[in-house]
């Protein structure tokens, strides 16, 4: 046990976090950074053990973007740093913030070819916003606190700091840094402000389309506010699922933009004579896709300036806090109403579009179509709770037809598309919200990039509902493959018994066979899953997906 007369490194590192408000470190211990471990065990936040340094930077990717707080993974030296890439630069991509603590060798050995020796900061600098190694013990606090604001303010991402063995085991002189108050941003300008009121008031067909960055809590409160004063049509990006709440939806929704053509969102911005992008990030979906004419114009509300290209020329860009800024602009645009020509064609659009792919739902014996699987999820799943979906065949289905009614309640990995996120975020929605029951899907093959984490969730007993599509196939590769080419190539693999699987970890296996047994499992599987996880395996249908395909992008296919 370390001797606590002392105060060394890991002290700093832990007291830090402590005075950050964190409430949960997820990671793997190791040699070079196991004083900070130990510390953990005195004091400070609760340790989660991942089973892969990824999967705990999911898991603190998740926290991310559920509160808006850095989220915070911890891992050793060599391996343990470079197996975060994938999590950090998902994460910076898709604006999550993370604080990222890696070990590294004792200084001496930093030149050397030593065991576990290479150059953490090179490698992480080009995936994080702030990369940074620290020699000086006595610094550690100050660099925390640096790291985790830049992680958190402007346009969100991943921080990475990187602590050479000796560093924490050196004793310290200082303090932790005290916790600090965020910055805070005013209003747009009041010129900027009623220039946009005078935009709307003029527009024949104004449109919000709002990205990740208007889902925080504020700032969704502010945007219905504004909406319930005020029927303007609303298109969400896929992470900005669940802005318009249930209420708001039948005059002011018309569906989500991430992947497709001809959806009701890319229809309604290119006939929109005013594009209004509130927390809009390229990333979400390319301005390309949505404004291939060029002809859009377009206004930012932000919190920092847009990346501009030739699709994206905002004309004016209201920078500053996004929740006072639109709380100002609603009486300056109070009483504006939709022409009734406009009104016509909104009404025409929502009408046109209730069944806008025609699929064939009889499935064979033992298939189940994916919107079956979905219908039933809808009428299971309440507001209140989450859904993190990972990615493949099924992110497409439910990112075009599952609705969500709360921001941040309905997670996707649109940007990196990264597989393997789904069931390392529920792992943290169920640390976050603990009194309700986590929606986790994938596909049979993305399960597989972070399946290990079901002992993580086994172990803290967290109520999870897993829903495995099943196909045999990596099949969002396959079908698009077929698309291109009339035939797929390195798609196949072999078969998982999923229940045993689920059962050997110690959770609930079950499988479903069609769409009301499936129906009966997910009720009970929401009732059992208070006592830990069930995973459910659904043999899906996707002879539909080449349909669906028609309806995507050319540019986006992944």
């Amino acid at each position: 046990m370390t001797d606590k007369t002392e105060n060394y490194g890991a002290d700093l590192v832990v007291d830090s976090l402590i005075n950050h408000n964190v409430d949960y470190v997820f990671g793997i211990p190791g040699a070079k950074i196991d004083r900070v471990f130990d510390t953990l065990e005195d004091k400070g936040p609760k340790l989660i053990v991942a089973r892969h340094e990824q999967n705990a930077a999911f898991m603190a990717q998740g926290v991310g973007r559920i509160t808006g707080e850095p989220g915070v993974v911890l891992v050793t030296s060599g391996p343990g740093v470079s197996n975060l890439a994938t999590g950090l630069v998902t994460a910076t991509d898709e604006g999550d913030p993370v604080l990222a603590i890696g070990g590294q060798v004792k200084r001496a050995d930093l030149l050397k070819r030593a065991h576990q020796s290479m150059n953490n900061v090179a490698m992480m600098q080009p995936i994080t916003k702030y990369s940074a190694e620290i020699h000086d013990a006595n610094t550690i606090s100050e660099t925390i606190a640096n790291a985790y604001r830049y992680a958190k303010s402007g346009k969100p991402g991943a921080s990475f700091i990187s602590i050479p063995q000796d560093v924490t085991d050196s004793k310290v002189s200082v303090k932790a840094i005290k916790p600090l108050t965020d910055p805070k941003l005013g209003s747009a300008s009041v010129d900027d402000i009623n220039y946009l009121a005078q935009a709307i008031r003029n527009a024949v067909l104004p449109v919000l389309l709002l990205g990740n960055g208007a889902s925080t809590e504020g700032v969704t409160a502010s945007i219905r506010r504004l909406l319930e004063a005020v029927k303007l049509p609303v298109v969400e990006t896929f992470q900005g699922a669940g802005i318009v709440s249930r209420d708001l939806e039948e005059d002011t929704f018309f569906g989500r933009v991430g992947l497709f053509r001809n959806q009701p969102g890319d229809m309604l911005l290119k006939r929109a004579d005013l594009v209004i992008a509130i927390g809009y990030d390229p990333i979400e979906y390319e301005a390309r896709n949505w404004n291939a004419e060029v002809s859009a114009r377009i206004v930012v509300i932000d919190v920092e300036p847009a990346e501009i290209d030739t699709y994206f020329q905002p004309e004016r860009e209201l920078i500053g806090n996004m929740e006072e800024t639109l709380d100002l602009l609603l009486p300056a645009i109070n009483g504006y109403v939709l022409p009734n020509g406009s009104k016509d064609y909104l009404k025409g659009l929502r009408n046109t579009v209730v069944e806008d792919v025609k699929f064939d739902r009889n499935s064979p014996k033992g298939l189940v179509h994916p919107l079956d699987l979905i219908e039933v999820l809808q009428e299971n799943v309440t507001d209140d709770m989450t859904v993190t979906v990972d990615v493949g065949s099924h992110y497409i289905w439910m990112a075009r037809y599952f609705k969500s009614y709360e921001a941040r309640h309905l997670l996707f990995s649109n940007g990196m598309q990264t597989l393997g996120v789904a069931l390392p975020w529920a792992i943290s929605a169920a640390l976050l919200r603990p009194n309700e029951t986590i929606i986790s899907i994938s596909g049979d093959g993305g399960f597989l990039f972070s399946a290990q984490e079901l002992e993580t969730a086994v172990r803290l007993k967290l109520p999870i509902v897993h829903i495995i599509w099943n196909d045999g196939k990596y099949n969002m590769v396959e079908f698009q493959e077929e698309m291109k080419y009339g035939r797929s190539s390195g798609v196949d693999f072999g078969p998982v018994d999923f229940v045993k699987y689920a059962e050997s970890f110690g959770a609930k296996g079950l499988r479903a066979d069609s769409k009301e047994s499936f129906a009966d499992l997910l009720k009970s599987a929401l009732s059992e899953a208070k006592n830990g996880p069930v995973l459910i395996d659904v043999p899906i249908d996707y002879k539909d997906n080449v349909t669906l395909g028609e309806t995507i992008l050319p540019d986006e296919f992944y």
